[in-house]
């Protein structure tokens, strides 16, 4: 099976990207790329540690991040499962990734940048939802934003909502958990309980 190993054997393959590929890399934003990060709900977050890579899912109402600038986005960091894969990377590996999804919208806009967290007391206090702040704000600069076609989200119909799949057709959080846990954790009751938890613990 023939592998690509350099750099050469891409370009044989793919050639170069044309002006419509490069000409649309910024490194801050303009008045439509700031359009469009403001319609995000929703953003992937990838990040890189001693340990390899990692990418999260980050949601919230409204926009996911708040543009503090032209350079500069705001994420709060909100109640997860206390893991911390992404920020224990930051605090040692700056480099992240931001891939922003828009509901019913076929363009997504990719963000590479360098990251710190931040807990001063008075921009924790602007993200408060529900009475409770986030423990930290990821603070993002950014090195390029640029727009991605809608190829993939056209090939993978994401936004048809005749194609949702039914979640009873996939297995639950309890089951996937008491399948890797070896039945340790999981199971029915962890089901039961999750909607009441996840609502109490949202923000």
């Amino acid at each position: 099976m023939p592998v690509l190993t350099t750099i050469e054997d891409l370009e044989a393959l793919y050639g170069q990207p044309g002006p419509t590929s490069t000409l649309k890399e910024l490194d801050h934003l303009n008045a439509e790329y700031r359009a469009v990060i403001e319609a995000s709900p929703f953003a992937a977050l990838a990040t890189v540690g001693p340990e390899g890579l990692d990418c999260s899912p980050r949601g919230d109402a409204g926009e996911v991040v708040r543009i503090a600038d032209a350079r500069t986005l705001l994420m709060p960091d909100r109640r997860g499962n206390n893991r911390a894969d992404s920020l224990r990377n930051i605090v040692r590996d700056p480099r992240v990734a931001l891939l922003f999804l828009i509901p019913g919208s076929g363009s997504t806009l990719r963000v590479n940048g360098r990251a710190e967290l931040r807990t001063d007391a008075d921009l924790l206090e602007t993200f408060r939802m529900e009475s409770k702040p986030p423990r930290c704000v990821i603070v993002i600069t950014i090195d390029t934003v640029f727009f991605q076609c809608a190829r993939a989200v056209i090939r993978a119909d994401l936004w048809n909502r005749a194609k949702q799949v039914d979640p009873a057709r996939l297995p639950s959080a309890g089951q996937m958990l008491s399948a890797a846990s070896s039945g340790v954790q999981g199971g029915a009751d962890y089901d039961a309980a999750w909607p009441a938890r996840a609502a109490a613990s949202l923000w």
